[in-house]
């Protein structure tokens, strides 16, 4: 029913609402990462919504099928009035006809959102769909992508903690393993999934236009060799000119051994030879050519031309450029990472029951902590704990709980603990108890206020060697009794017992 006039006063109302509610949502400061995450989400909506009402805007200006044009001229006629009534009465008639049709205004659905932002109810906050592992944005779910990379071909096998510590060193991987369509698969899956997961804590984010930011600097430092994981091996001129070797004093091919891969290698590509393979495969390889011309060697012996070198660069180029993605969405996810590994090695120091209590512990924390408010910072200069009232706690009680002493243990790895009583809990925590579990050394009674790595193994390396010293040896302790009662030790019985005293 509405005219091209009426829909472009809508859009130019909905796009100034649109715009207000974009800045109030700026302004807003999330106090939790549920707050930010579905801050995120709301801006995110309300932009896409603005770039489409504006765009609607541009076309119904440029009136390409002249309807604005048509309307405006029937309004300004001399037939306005008449015109107007028309427009009334068609307006009438219609919601004659649809009597329960329900419009709501603008100002109505906007005011909505507003209270959507302020309300804290659990079943409203939720505008993002996380797994029960991500806590809403706060840990990476990365379990069946470590399973992904135990496939990679060539890959050691490692524990899951031990994964979450090292999946964003990738330079640290051979680059002998990384050419097989598993790695690849392995790359693709890890940046499918942290892309994905960027995306839900913050739909802002515009990936496309930070990777052709970064792409200048990836070709730059691959055009110079200096990427991280991908170097350009250096080569000696010899070995990369290529240098004749005399084989008449060699009698066998074991005899080339010792000149190492490197001068086999050299004295192959003088021949023009392959020059791959073990120290053994070039030795044999090289001795076959001895006393003969090149023309009567086997085709095997030689490389074939191809477009093989410039598919391997170029799949090389590809694969550093995954990888270089990665590295960016590693930066940009530092506090999850983090996050993740401590909760990783959290629950599994800890027994299943004390992982339940944790649960409900975690929830209802959560749910004061979204509720709290921070409006008003109290006056803290000697930077005093807060107490139960949010007020920093007396001096004199600061200072009679030792909380100005900060311990540091080197097992929690750097951990510091404010005051004795948190350090001296702090030893049956689960984050000692791990650390202790990582040095392979039980954490009993014996390591209390042991906090240095280096005495915890000397400690334990003690303790071993007093246990060897109490075993009960039976060749020196077994004792024996003779025919007159006397008890002697088994070396000094059996030593009687050969001269025939006893």
């Amino acid at each position: 029913m509405d005219n091209i006039i009426e829909q472009q006063r809508y859009w130019h109302e909905l796009a100034d609402r649109l715009l207000d509610g974009i800045v109030e949502e700026k302004l807003v400061t999330g106090k939790t990462l549920r707050d930010k995450v579905n801050s995120n989400y709301r801006l995110h909506v309300l932009t896409n919504r603005y770039l489409k009402t504006v765009r609607l805007l541009k076309e119904s200006y440029a009136d390409v099928d002249g309807i604005r044009k048509k309307v405006i001229k029937e309004f300004a006629g001399p037939n306005e009035i008449s015109i107007f009534y028309s427009k009334l009465r068609a307006i009438k008639n219609y919601h004659k006809k649809n009597p329960n049709l329900i419009h709501i205004p603008l100002s109505a659905e906007f005011e909505a959102i507003k209270k959507q932002r302020e309300n804290q109810d659990e079943d409203v906050i939720n505008l993002v769909t996380f797994s029960d592992v991500e806590g809403y944005g706060r840990y990476l779910d990365l379990n069946d992508i470590f399973n992904t990379y135990l496939n990679i071909k060539g890959i050691a096998k490692i524990d899951y903690v031990t994964y979450l510590t090292i999946f964003d060193r990738l330079f640290d991987i051979p680059k002998e393993k990384k050419f097989n369509v598993s790695y690849k698969n392995y790359l693709n899956k890890l940046l499918d999934y942290l892309v994905e997961f960027s995306g839900r804590i913050d739909p802002n984010k515009d990936l496309v236009v930070e990777y052709g930011q970064i792409r200048k600097h990836f070709l730059q430092s691959w055009s110079d060799g200096t990427f991280k994981g991908w170097q350009k091996e250096a080569t000696t001129a010899l070995t990369k000119a290529g240098a004749y070797l005399d084989l008449t004093p060699f009698s066998s091919w074991q005899e080339l051994t010792p000149l190492g891969l490197g001068r086999l290698k050299s004295a192959l590509q003088h021949l023009g030879c392959k020059i791959g393979g073990s120290l053994e495969e070039r030795a044999q390889r090289l001795f076959h050519t001895k006393n003969k011309d090149v023309t009567q060697l086997d085709k095997s012996f030689f490389t074939t031309k191809s477009n093989g070198k410039s598919n391997n660069t170029e799949a090389n180029f590809e694969l550093a450029w995954l990888e270089c993605k990665l590295y960016h969405l590693f930066d940009y996810l530092t506090e999850q990472r983090k996050n993740t590994r401590e909760n990783t090695e959290r629950k599994q120091a800890r027994t299943a029951q004390e992982l339940i209590d944790e649960e409900s512990d975690d929830e209802a924390s959560e749910s004061e902590q979204e509720v709290e408010t921070f409006d008003s910072v109290p006056y803290n200069p000697k930077n005093l704990p807060l107490g139960w009232d949010g007020k920093p706690i007396p001096y004199w009680l600061y200072k009679l709980h030792g909380l100005n002493i900060h311990y540091t243990c080197e097992i929690c790895g750097d951990a510091s603990y404010r005051g004795p009583k948190a350090f001296s809990m702090h030893f049956s925590d689960w984050r000692h108890s791990a650390g202790m579990r990582i040095l392979g050394i039980p954490n009993s009674p014996h390591f209390a206020n042991i906090v240095k790595i280096k005495d915890a193994l000397m400690l334990w390396e003690t303790i071993c060697q007093t246990k060897d010293k109490d075993k009960w040896i039976p060749e020196d302790e077994e004792e024996f009794e003779d025919s007159r009662g006397n008890v002697i030790n088994n070396k000094t019985y059996h030593d009687l017992k050969r001269q025939g005293l006893v």
